[in-house]
C-alpha cells in the first residue's frame, strides 16, 4: 500500500525553520496501531492523518509516541496540503477533531486556526518540575499544561531545563511552558515535553490555547504577536475570543512523497 505524504515546515515561511510535520491524506482510517508506528517512523514532532467527510475533515495526530488530543501545527500542516497540493478552493476548512471542531481560514499566504481556549488556573507544580527548570518562576498555572510565568524574554532563553529530571514525571498528553513578556513580541513561549523523543517543540499552537488568554489578561489586548523561542522558532500572530482563540502562521512544503506499507 502506497500513501501519500507531505513534510510541511509551519509558523514560518522557509524551509528549516519552524515545526515540522507529516500529513497524509486518507480514504479511510488505518488501524490506530499501523498510524502509530508510520509516525514513530517519522521522527518528527507531530504526524496528521485526516479523512473526507460529507462535510469537512476528520483529523488524528500522532507524536512518535501517542495519540494526541489536540495538535495546531499538524492542523496548519494539514490545511496547507489541501489548500496548496489538493485543490481545496474554499476559503476555510472545517476539522472534526477529539477536541471538537477545528477551523483554519486562509487569506494569502497567512493560515489561521481557530481553536479552543484552554484558560490556566493558578496552580502547585510538581517539585521535580521546579527542580528541573532551576530558574524562580513569577507565577505557575495549569490548564492541559503546566504554565510556568518568569520575569523576562532573558530566562526564557536562558533556561536550560534537566532532562533526567524532568523525565521524572508523566503529563501525557501535556507538557510544560514557560513564558515572559516579550522585547519586541506581547509574549514568549518555549514548550517542553517530558518522556518524548523531542524534548523541546519548536512551536507548539496547543500551547497558545492557554498562553492567549492568560496574555490577553495580562496586557489587557485581544490582538498579539508572540515568539516561541527554541532554536529554529517561530512566528505566531494570536487573537483571543473568549471562548475560543486565533492562532496565525505562514507554511512551506519540504517533501512530497509516498510512503509504503
Amino acid at each position: 500500500m502506497k500513501l501519500p505524504a507531505y513534510q510541511i515546515d509551519t509558523f514560518t515561511d522557509k524551509v528549516f525553520l519552524g515545526n515540522p510535520a507529516v500529513v497524509c491524506p486518507l480514504e479511510s482510517w488505518l488501524p490506530t496501531d499501523i498510524m502509530q508506528q508510520i509516525a514513530m517512523e517519522n521522527s518528527v514532532a507531530e504526524t496528521a492523518f485526516f479523512i473526507m467527510l460529507d462535510k469537512g475533515f476528520a483529523i488524528r495526530w500522532f507524536t512518535p509516541e501517542i495519540e494526541m488530543d489536540l495538535c495546531g501545527h499538524a492542523t496548519l500542516a494539514a490545511a496547507h496540503v489541501l489548500f496548496r497540493h489538493l485543490n481545496y478552493t474554499q476559503p476555510s476548512i472545517q476539522f472534526k477533531s477529539n477536541s471538537g471542531e477545528l477551523t483554519v481560514t486562509i487569506d494569502l499566504l497567512l493560515l489561521t486556526l481557530n481553536l479552543p481556549s484552554r484558560k490556566p488556573e493558578v496552580s502547585d507544580a510538581p517539585q521535580a518540575i521546579l527542580d528541573a527548570i532551576q530558574y524562580k518562576p513569577v507565577e505557575v498555572l495549569k490548564s492541559r499544561d503546566y504554565v510556568l510565568v518568569f520575569e523576562s524574554e532573558e530566562v526564557i532563553r536562558q533556561i536550560e531545563p534537566n532532562q533526567n529530571i524532568l523525565n521524572q514525571i508523566n503529563l501525557d498528553p501535556g507538557g510544560v511552558v514557560v513564558t515572559a513578556r516579550g522585547r519586541d513580541v506581547d509574549f514568549v513561549s518555549r514548550f517542553f515535553t517530558p518522556q518524548a523523543s523531542i524534548f523541546e517543540d519548536p512551536v507548539t499552537a496547543s500551547a497558545h490555547c492557554s498562553l492567549i488568554p492568560y496574555w490577553s489578561k495580562k496586557l489587557n489586548k485581544e490582538v498579539m504577536t508572540a515568539l516561541q523561542l527554541s532554536k529554529i522558532g517561530g512566528k505566531l500572530f494570536c487573537k483571543n475570543l473568549d471562548q475560543r482563540v486565533l492562532v496565525s502562521g505562514e507554511a512551506v512544503t519540504y517533501l512530497e512523497g509516498f510512503i509504503t506499507i
